[in-house]
């Protein structure tokens, strides 16, 4: 049963609150309901991977750990840096909505967000909520949400120094470097890092060539608390990528994104929690054919949320919030609109009667392009015997059109209309020595999918789609053992022709070990991928395929580390998009400072 009172220990007003997780077990999220919650009382299919696990798996960007996630699905044009899509739970590219310290980010032009840009030397933590969120987050939160927290300081009243220093295949080199420190009243931390790597051949067409890859990035995050109950909060992050690939009309980009946000809480009562948050993000890309400029796409976001979390008795939580978000384009390709703005209103009602747990939520938003949608989901929760946990859901969500689906010249349809969804989900979790399993079934229905129609060379609303599927999860500790893993079956339907939805495999399989021995830590991760079709007609098949990655870390003084890691040992050779090459064996060797 869930308690809430407000002195603002919790600070349930934001979901970019970071409240401290007193076990890796069982963290405190708040993507799921925008409000704090233990992982064992949330309704909602959700990993956290912590700054512990990030730095445990060695892995340099974001797409190489979302693929851990159950029900997510990574496709790369090639290697590292190259263009990746995220699939999650079978729905499209775009039916994900991704967040930064609660900021809404991505392309307003494309509808996706660029992850192969996101170092993870600057993230603290991701929460990954799978199933629709719409009615809290409104447009693109079909298949779910990820939140990317960025790295945080701590109250030590000690300023920390961090670097590091990394070295691999193709040849890659990394260095990362921060500091961080605060005390009882406030925070900061300040990152920065640089990845250079000659990259491989990323397609195949023909020509033979490496296409090379550079990042860099920044981020600062500062905040302050006044008193028992406010806090105020600034965080910047900035990451610039350079990418080679094959093209006949372009072969060379350079990208940057961009979120600012600001974020004011305070308890205006004892029952009664507000905040008020404003944040901009940029998505900036130009595009080049052998170094001359080809086209650029540049857009702008801007968001204002204000939300208010209400405690009513000990066991009710009542949230109110209104969103506003106004999307531009600035492009040398002449767009018939340029500008488009979004207002929605929403409420959640959080109750605890015995052992039932009940989650209601209602939005509605008002779209500039088509008007007003609404969205709604009912969560129930019952606590068996012996701490176990059933869980049934139900939600609709929709997908506003991207303004290249709406406004791009000679292809746009400004006629479109939302895509839109119902989910319905049950689940049974539970405890198991000094870990937690879980398992997730849903069944979920879009309408109207926007797909190419050739009457009008192009899009419309014309597609729809049945996805099916099982999720199983199982965490373990045991000693100086740590073990995770995860099974995804899914059926992904196009309802119109029975075919398999593009690039979506049906069966996934990930497990992770690792192991303490003294100063010396081991690790190894299995991930496997059944077959997929890289086309709607199902004519293009591409094979399945396993990879085995390896690890180590030897703590060489009490601050002091070296890392190695070799990914994909058995050079397994094969691609998640038709004719785009993945990494084969690599390895990445680290010497690490990390008071």
């Amino acid at each position: 049963m869930k308690s809430y009172a407000f002195p603002a220990a919790l600070l349930l007003s934001s979901s970019v609150v970071l409240a401290d997780q007193a076990s890796t077990l069982n963290p405190v999220i708040v993507t799921a309901t925008r409000t704090a919650e233990t992982a064992d009382e949330t309704l909602a299919a959700v990993t956290v991977i912590s700054r512990d696990d990030i730095e445990r798996s060695q892995a340099t960007m974001l797409p190489e750990i979302l693929r851990r996630v159950p029900g997510l699905s990574v496709v790369s044009n090639g290697g590292l840096g190259q263009s990746s899509s995220v699939f999650l739970r079978g729905t499209n590219s775009d039916h994900v909505l991704v967040l930064i310290d609660g900021i809404k980010v991505g392309s307003a032009t494309l509808g996706t967000y660029a992850f192969q840009d996101m170092p993870l030397s600057q993230v603290e933590r991701i929460e990954v909520v799978r199933g629709p969120r719409s009615s809290l987050y409104g447009s693109e939160a079909i298949g779910g949400v990820i939140q990317i927290f960025t790295r945080k300081g701590t109250a030590t009243g000690e300023v920390k120094p961090r670097f590091s220093v990394s070295v691999g295949s193709h040849n890659s080199h990394q260095a990362d470097a921060g500091l961080s420190g605060g005390d009882a009243d406030g925070w900061f931390n300040l990152g920065l890092s640089a990845l250079n790597t000659d990259g491989i051949d990323v397609k195949n067409d023909g020509e033979s060539d490496k296409d090379g890859y550079s990042n860099r990035a920044l981020s600062l995050r500062v905040g302050r608390e006044f008193g028992d109950s406010s806090e105020v909060e600034l965080h910047w992050l900035r990451a610039d990528g350079e990418a080679e690939f094959d093209g006949s009309f372009q072969n060379e980009s350079e990208s940057r994104q961009q979120v600012l946000g600001a974020r004011l809480s305070t308890a205006l009562t004892d029952n009664w929690q507000s905040s008020l948050q404003l944040g901009r993000s940029w998505d900036d890309s130009d595009n080049f054919l052998d170094g001359v400029f080809s086209s650029r796409f540049d857009t702008v976001r801007d968001n204002v949320s204000w939300q208010n979390d209400i405690a009513v008795g000990v066991a009710d939580l009542l949230t109110l919030g209104l969103d506003y978000q106004k999307d531009k384009v600035f492009s040398n390709t002449d767009f018939d609109v340029t500008e488009q703005d979004n207002r929605g209103a929403f409420a959640q009602y959080q109750t605890s009667l015995g052992r039932h747990d009940l989650i209601a939520s209602l939005r509605t938003d008002d779209n500039q392009q088509f008007g007003r949608h609404n969205t709604g989901s009912l969560a129930w929760g019952y606590a068996l015997a012996n701490d176990l946990r059933l869980n049934a859901s139900y939600g609709t969500a929709f997908k506003a059109p991207s303004f290249n689906e709406l406004y791009y010249p000679g292809y746009g349809n400004a006629d479109l209309g939302p895509e839109e969804s119902r989910s319905l989900e049950v689940g049974l979790s539970g405890p198991l020595g000094n870990g937690r399993w879980a398992v997730n079934v849903y069944d979920t229905r879009i309408d109207d999918l926007i797909a190419y129609d050739a009457s009008i060379f192009g899009p419309a609303n014309i597609q729809n789609a049945r996805i099916r599927g099982i999720e199983t999860v199982l965490t373990q500790s045991l000693g100086a053992w740590l073990f995770s893993g995860n099974l995804t079956l899914l059926e992904p339907e196009d309802k119109d022709s029975g075919n398999d939805l593009p690039r979506r495999a049906r069966e996934a399989l990930q497990l992770d070990l690792d192991r303490q021995i003294g100063a010396l830590s081991l690790g190894a991760s299995l991930h496997l991928e059944s077959s997929r079709y890289d086309n709607l007609a199902n004519s293009r098949k591409l094979d399945g395929y396993s990879t085995l990655d390896l690890r180590a870390s030897y703590a060489l003084a009490a601050d002091w580390s070296v890392q190695a890691r070799m990914a994909n040992l058995f050079d397994d050779q094969y691609q998640t998009a038709a004719d785009y090459n993945e990494d084969g064996r690599t390895v990445f060797v680290t010497l690490a400072y990390q008071p």
